[in-house]
């Protein structure tokens, strides 16, 4: 049967093909086709097919699609969603498990449930807040379920392979209608709800019908199997029989003598928005322009022009328009067009746009004439031969160059020819324009320069010089009337009367090869775009600019320009047609913005690309306000005031978290992660199918990322991806524009809290502070007590010295001394008393006596060290007083030694030495008590000997007549802020106490 049916097809497109290779060679004023004759198929649609190497689903049973905007695909191996860019096989939905990967019927209903009807029997409700399978104990039996519908109340109506199963609205259970409601027991295949109300029921035995406020169906005619029924604009419901075969189903029975087999031939039919009749066929997709008449050879999609394979199944329409057809090997998408190729019988060979005399649309191109054109179909012949350029002047005359020459068709059709200059017969026209005197400039593809058309003959570089021999590409004049002509190595010559001008990279123009120039009074008079190679540049104030996109657009090898005048600019160039809003161009005209811009290419219906070299301009604008634009083999259209639209901004899901390399479930609004979490990827989804590699998508992680990212929609990355993470709340956002532009805000956000470890947490941090102190401190305390060890040790190899110097001189030189005294004083005794000689003698031993006394002191002062560590030094001094006394000498240090402030240092050791030595010299005592305590108040140095005291008088004036050793004291304690007491009673010794505050003596 499908071998049969491939044959059929194969004669048919054979049969519609014959008339168009007749008019391909028919000859001046054959007839073109008529205005009824509609585009071929994939001019209008742009087809892109998805098979299994490209892990598509096959053998679709039914498609269905949600308010969330994801795809549903239902096949007999699982259950599949489609976002734009993936078909994603899923075993859940909400995250609740399917029942069976079997699956037959699809719906879903406008409160986001998605109805899932197994081949192997049962039905299930998936919602976000819960699941449920119905089953026998449901009032379902355990058979197949071949269609699911949602009926305009809201009920379930399920066509069960043994009967019709309706769930009515909030009910929990589904109810048969079967002999008592009119319907057949068995073989029930598809519902439709009808515009007028009608409820039809397909089933094997026929179609069945009810009418509003009826109770029972009836049988409507023909009595045959009818199984995919669809209803038309008109309200004519069509239904296939099995076989193939599509009738008109009627409530009643037909007339008398009409026949009763089918009028159509197909396995399916359906019916777009627009009211659009498709056929689905055993091998292809046919777009029925008319119900009756055989099909046409271009309206078919089939394996002969590139469909996913054969065996048709589900077809449906989404919500953006776009039709998605199932195969045994894959999906195919028809999305409409928004550029309109122009239908043509045979491809044309780098088309010419020419500007009618009446404002329309003429194409001609390197192989056949030139005709007259609408945005639907060629309408008439207007000049033969082969065309490659064209300048239409402002009189209405039309100047086209070929390889023969230039043929001039004045404005009443009278025809002309002008033979080529001398030498370039054969050579391509490249470029035309006429001068403000009117007289003609032409180019030719030689690269030997320009000729000017003086009268009947061709004058090189118009007589006038310096005018470069370098390919000229096109021609222009600018608002004062200047003739501007473009070459290649980015060079333009400006020819004002007599004057050549030329410019070029010292002007700013770095576009290559110069392919078109075009004057733009809205820009200002001495304005000149110009377009290249290497992207678009306008020339003002004596200087070329070049022209900056956003998202480092360079406007790339633009061979036509168009400012409409509501100020937006066209430009048409190798990477496809853009569109520049003209408060775009006025932000780079004033204050050098880079542009956005919305580019229109191939996705939008495009064949081919803007000519690189010529024929140019490769964009028109015609009277009736149309662009038209031509590539390499076509030309097309596009109405600037009605470009189709995406009216609606796409739907965003957060898909996916992947965290430290596993997968977390997305179950609420709120994810809470492991902790220890820091690296995390976040899958995400923007739900616009028609043109999903336009889709912009912007994200964030708030309490991380200070901007929005943007991913690039051309290579379908719809993830992020964070590493290095710190424990807290984040919170990740994401929001999606369409095709056109229109964002979604709102978006979809997903709260992420990741719970610190205990090395992250706040008290770790404590403890390490704490235990980084306490370090430090240690090693602080370690390194005071190495350093007072070595100042101790340092002090007593110093002390020690001293020690041995101070006893060496003690017992050498002073014993020396002491004995040469006692040895003159003996000697001092034979003098007689009161004789000169012996008081001189006297004299000179008291003196000598003194300065014994006083290198004693000298020797003390040696002993007693320096003051570096008081309770060492004092103690070192007391010793050796004691050394040198018949007193004893004891010392004690209460609480923890501790450092003094320098000047106190300094004053308190004065102080404590003053009074040790007087109580070593003057208290005649057996004992002096030293006693140092450092307290946590006041530090404190006492005195105590046991010797005779003070005498009164001393006492009350507070010093010793001609002596001034406690007043020294005095002054010493004033000066640090100390206190200076004396207790002292004739023959019950002496106590002497300093005390200064601690804040004062730390």
């Amino acid at each position: 049967m499908i071998a049969r049916a491939l044959t059929t097809l194969l004669l048919m497109f054979l049969a519609a093909g014959h008339p168009f290779a007749c008019a391909a060679t028919g000859l001046a004023g054959s007839p073109a086709p008529g205005p009824s004759t509609p585009a071929p198929l994939l001019a209008d649609y742009t087809h892109t097919a998805w098979t299994e190497l490209d892990d598509a689903p096959m053998g679709v049973t039914k498609f269905a699609q949600g308010p969330d905007g994801w795809l549903w695909i239902a096949t007999p191996t699982g259950l599949y969603r489609y976002d734009g860019v993936h078909f994603e096989r899923t075993d859940t939905v909400y995250g609740h498990a399917l029942y069976s990967s079997n699956i037959m019927a699809l719906a879903t209903a406008p409160d986001g449930a998605v109805w899932v009807g197994y081949r192997v029997g049962g039905i299930s409700v998936f919602r976000k807040d819960g699941t449920h399978t119905y089953m026998e104990r449901d009032g379902i039996r355990p058979v197949g379920v071949m269609h699911l519908e949602l009926a305009p109340d809201g009920a379930i109506w399920a066509a069960m392979r043994d009967g019709l199963a309706v769930l009515p609205p909030g009910g929990n259970r589904f109810q048969y209608l079967a002999g008592e409601a009119g319907l057949p027991t068995r073989g029930v295949f598809q519902i439709l709800f009808a515009r007028d109300g009608t409820t039809w029921i397909g089933t094997n035995s026929g179609a069945y019908f009810r009418k509003p406020g009826q109770a029972r169906f009836t049988h409507a005619w023909p009595r045959t199997a009818l199984v995919w029924l669809a209803e038309a604009p008109d309200g004519t419901l069509w239904g296939n029989d099995f076989e193939h075969g599509y009738h008109r189903v009627r409530t009643a029975p037909p007339p008398a003598g009409q026949p009763a087999g089918p009028e159509l031939a197909g396995v399916g039919m359906y019916f777009d928005r627009r009211g659009t009749m498709w056929i689905t066929h055993a091998d292809s997709l046919e777009r029925r322009v008319a119900p009756h008449g055989p099909g046409r050879a271009e309206q078919f999609l089939s394996t002969l022009n590139g469909i996913s394979g054969a065996l048709l199944g589900a077809i449906f329409q989404d919500r953006e328009g776009n039709l998605w057809i199932g195969t045994s090997r894959g999906i195919d998408r028809l999305r409409p067009n928004r550029l309109r190729t122009v239908p043509v019988s045979t491809p044309l060979e780098y088309p010419v746009l020419a500007a009618g005399p009446d404002g329309g649309m003429w194409a001609g191109d390197y192989a056949r004439d030139l005709w007259r054109y609408s945005p639907d179909r060629r309408i008439r012949r207007e000049v033969p031969g082969a065309t490659t350029a064209s300048y239409t002047a402002p009189d209405g005359t039309l100047w086209l160059g070929g390889m023969e020459g230039i043929v001039r068709r004045a404005p009443d059709g009278t025809l002309a020819t002008i033979a080529s200059p001398e030498g370039l017969k054969g050579m391509r026209v490249h470029a035309m324009q006429q001068d403000r005197d009117g007289a003609l400039w032409a180019s030719f593809n030689t690269g030997t320069g320009v000729y000017k058309l003086a009268g009947d003959r061709w004058v090189k570089s118009g007589g006038l010089p310096g005018i470069p021999e370098l390919l000229t590409t096109s021609m222009a004049r600018d608002g004062a009337g200047a003739l501007w002509m473009a070459h290649v190595r980015s060079q333009v010559t400006v020819i004002d009367g007599g004057t050549v001008r030329r410019l070029g990279p010292g002007e700013g123009l770095t576009l290559g090869t110069v392919l078109y120039l075009c004057f733009d009074g809205k820009a200002g008079g001495g304005t000149m775009w110009a377009g290249g190679e290497n992207g678009v540049a306008l020339y003002r104030n004596g200087r070329f600019t070049a022209l900056q996109g956003r998202r480092n657009e360079r406007f790339r090898g633009v061979s036509g320009i168009a400012r409409l005048p509501d100020g937006d600019l066209w430009l048409h160039g190798a990477d496809g047609l853009y569109r520049i809003a003209a408060a775009e161009l006025d932000g780079w005209l004033n204050h050098g913005r880079a542009v956005d811009f919305e580019r229109f290419d191939a996705r939008d219906g495009m064949q081919g690309h803007a000519a690189q070299l010529r024929p140019v301009p490769s964009l028109r604008r015609s009277r009736d306000g149309l662009l038209w634009y031509a590539t390499t083999g076509s030309v097309g259209t596009i109405d600037p005031a009605g470009i189709a639209r995406n009216r609606l901004p796409p739907p965003v899901e957060v898909t996916g978290v992947l965290a430290n390399g596993t997968h977390h479930a997305i179950t609420r609004h709120v994810l809470g992660l492991p902790q220890g979490t820091s690296s995390l990827q976040v899958d995400f989804a923007a739900l616009s199918l028609s043109i999903p590699e336009r889709v912009r998508l912007r994200y964030r992680l708030v309490g991380l990322d200070r901007a929005w990212q943007e991913t690039d929609g051309r290579i379908g990355r719809r993830q992020a991806t964070y590493t290095n993470l710190a424990p807290g709340d984040y919170r990740f956002e994401v929001i999606a524009a369409n095709e056109d532009g229109l964002w979604n805000m709102e978006g979809a956000a997903l709260e992420i809290a990741i719970p610190p470890t205990f090395v992250q947490s706040a008290w770790f941090k404590v403890l390490l502070a704490m235990l980084a102190l306490v370090l430090l401190y240690a090693a602080y305390a370690l390194r005071i007590r190495y350093l007072t060890r070595r100042m101790h040790d340092r002090l007593h190899e110093r002390l020690a010295e001293r020690t041995r110097i101070a006893r060496t001189l003690h017992d050498t030189l002073l014993q020396s001394m002491q004995s040469l005294l006692l040895s003159f004083d003996a000697h001092s005794r034979y003098l007689k008393e009161g004789t000169l000689e012996r008081t001189r003698l006297d004299q000179t031993l008291d003196l000598a006596e003194r300065l014994l006394v006083e290198g004693r002191d000298q020797i003390m002062e040696l002993r007693e060290g320096a003051p570096e560590v008081l309770e060492l030094t004092l103690g070192q001094y007391g010793k050796g007083l004691a050394d040198h006394g018949p007193h004893a000498f004891d010392m004690r240090v209460a609480g923890t030694p501790r450092p003094l402030r320098p000047a106190v240092h300094e004053e308190i050791y004065a102080i404590a030495r003053e009074a040790l030595f007087n109580a070593s010299r003057y208290a005649d005592a057996s004992r002096i008590e030293l006693d140092l305590e450092y307290g946590s108040r006041a530090f404190t140095v006492r005195i105590r000997d046991d010797g005779r005291g003070l005498a009164e008088a001393v006492a009350a004036a507070g010093h010793r007549p001609g002596h001034w050793g406690l007043v020294g004291m005095r002054e010493r304690a004033s000066c640090v802020g100390a206190t200076l007491e004396i207790a002292s009673k004739p023959g019950a010794g002496t106590e002497i106490t300093v005390t200064l505050p601690a804040r004062k003596a730390y």
